[in-house]
């Protein structure tokens, strides 16, 4: 147990470095003084990101949709490339497929009803449906703490509307406030498995046989309809007490505007209804 607890330690201190893009980017991206939001301030395209490190095995690289713009068509698209950025002479256009074409680069495009991507002749397996309430994802024998993996609506007038989406934690995979996340988890035989997890579900394997000899970094492109994006540090530990008492309250309530009626105090209560 105690070995356990100094590599969740240390996952904790990679990834809280690692929680920001690269300075290297897109053209038309402009990132905030922290490096942890990217917005794409002109056209539909040049909004290549990528993570400020190289991924750790089992570290999830996550990004919430902060603002879409309308008139575009397609989203946001994610995946790892083995090239470093600061090797890079220029940021390619798009990711796909310009840089996809450069080899040792999968990426995938976000979509309203993403699904699983499976290899050429893989029979798709049935999806293993996870407790919303169940506190980690499971993905390989890597453990992420759910709740910060999952996007939520702000409550409003008509939240209540939201409700049964709300209680399977479930967003549209392309909606503001969704999160995406980018991972690989080693495989036998010294090959590794992408995965990408959306809103705390696994969408299972989108690239297999990934080389593990070769840093590999988080691409994000802001892409058409999505303007902007931040990055979610994820803790990699024990869920706080707070997270245990908003599962425990979700679990028991009709919908999210009749905590009001609760007698907590009103930090939990706010923290219960959103982040």
């Amino acid at each position: 147990r105690g070995q356990l607890k100094i590599a969740a330690s240390v996952m904790a201190a990679r990834c809280r470095l690692a929680a920001r893009f690269h300075h290297v980017h897109g053209t038309n991206v402009r990132l905030d003084a922290s490096r942890t939001r990217a917005t794409r301030v002109e056209s539909f395209a040049n909004g290549l990101c990528f993570s400020q490190e190289p991924l750790a095995p089992g570290q999830v690289f996550l990004v919430e949709i902060e603002e879409k713009e309308l008139g575009w068509c397609g989203h946001l698209r994610v995946g790892l490339t083995a090239h470093d950025p600061q090797s890079l002479e220029v940021v390619p256009e798009y990711s796909l497929p310009d840089l996809v074409n450069m080899g040792d680069t999968w990426v995938f495009a976000i979509t309203r009803s993403h699904n699983r991507v499976t290899e050429e002749g893989e029979e798709a397996r049935a999806r293993v449906q996870v407790s919303p309430w169940e506190p980690f994802l499971l993905i390989e024998r890597v453990r992420i703490p759910r709740d910060t993996l999952v996007g939520r609506s702000r409550p409003g007038r008509y939240s209540h509307i939201l409700d049964d989406l709300y209680k399977m934690n479930v967003l549209p995979a392309t909606a503001r406030r969704s999160r995406i996340g980018v991972l690989y988890a080693p495989q036998p035989d010294g090959t590794a498995d992408m995965h990408i997890v959306i809103n705390g579900e696994d969408m299972g394997p989108s690239a297999r046989h990934l080389p593990t000899t070769r840093p590999l970094y988080a691409v994000v492109d802001v892409f058409a309809s999505t303007k902007s994006v931040r990055v979610i540090p994820v803790e990699y530990g024990f869920p706080s007490l707070q997270t245990l008492c908003r599962l425990v309250i979700q679990k028991h309530i009709v919908h999210r505007m009749a905590i009001d009626g609760l007698d907590l105090p009103p930090p939990l209560k706010s923290f219960c209804k959103h982040e």
